[in-house]
């Protein structure tokens, strides 16, 4: 039996980290894939995967990644773009230079591992792509250049499962709630103390483990602590003058 390949984008800590670490155990091959090349590095150690320094802001690094990954074990099954960071400026202190990191990194990195990662799975007709959104994806946030990115993202997983599903391509997206991961290490302790609770990265990876087990795709699966993965619900909407008629 073959053993499936999974990409994991920021997968040195947090989310992508706890991931790497539960599709090992189950029996997938990881390929991690982080700016820092120690924390990486570790964590492919740790699952006896593969380590891969990626900028993902750099269209062609990812490309390298998915080659490097073909090239390591002959195959692509999973992708998960993971890789995030906090808002770097917000409309109060706006930057062109804060704004563009924020998009190239949330929005702009995403957007290029799909590109990066679609041959393949054209080729082999099928492929799996999960793309780290977050409740704030959904809902309205103070970072608001995360958001944004993060609402972008989730237009772009359900419009592109509409377009990749004759390819055998499932697209969906994990929305994370608050996680206590180090992008909220610098605001973590006024959380708590508000009686808020933080989910463990390693409930997040489990829901990754959820998502892949359904045949589903389109969807933004709801994380948070100590609920399980749930798909959000969005309206239904029809086209003007396409009601059906009596």
């Amino acid at each position: 039996m073959t053993t499936p390949v999974a990409l994991i984008t920021g997968g040195g800590s947090g989310i992508g980290a706890a991931t790497a670490r539960r599709l090992s155990r189950g029996g997938m091959r990881v390929v991690v894939a982080d700016l820092d090349a120690r924390s990486g590095a570790a964590v492919a150690a740790e699952t006896g995967g593969l380590f891969v320094r990626l900028d993902v802001a750099d269209p062609g690094g990812n490309h390298a990644a998915v080659a490097e990954t073909i090239s390591a074990y002959g195959r692509l099954d999973v992708a998960m773009f993971n890789a995030g960071i906090p808002g770097r400026c917000g409309l109060h202190d706006f930057t062109v230079e804060g704004y563009g990191e924020t998009m190239r990194t949330d929005l702009d990195g995403v957007v290029y591992g799909i590109h990066a990662c679609l041959p393949r799975f054209r080729a082999q007709g099928s492929g799996s792509i999960i793309v780290t959104s977050s409740l704030a994806g959904l809902t309205a946030s103070p970072d608001i250049f995360y958001a944004t990115a993060k609402h972008a993202l989730i237009g772009l997983v359900r419009s592109a499962a509409m377009l990749l599903a004759g390819d055998g391509i499932r697209v969906n997206a994990v929305c994370p709630g608050l996680v206590d991961t180090p992008i909220i290490a610098s605001f973590r302790a006024p959380l708590v103390e508000a009686g808020l609770r933080l989910a463990d990265p390693e409930e997040v990876a489990a829901a990754v483990e959820t998502i892949l087990a359904d045949d589903r795709t389109g969807l933004a699966w709801v994380v948070q602590a100590d609920q399980p993965p749930t798909p959000a619900e969005f309206p239904a909407i029809t086209l003007s003058g396409l009601e059906p008629s009596g």
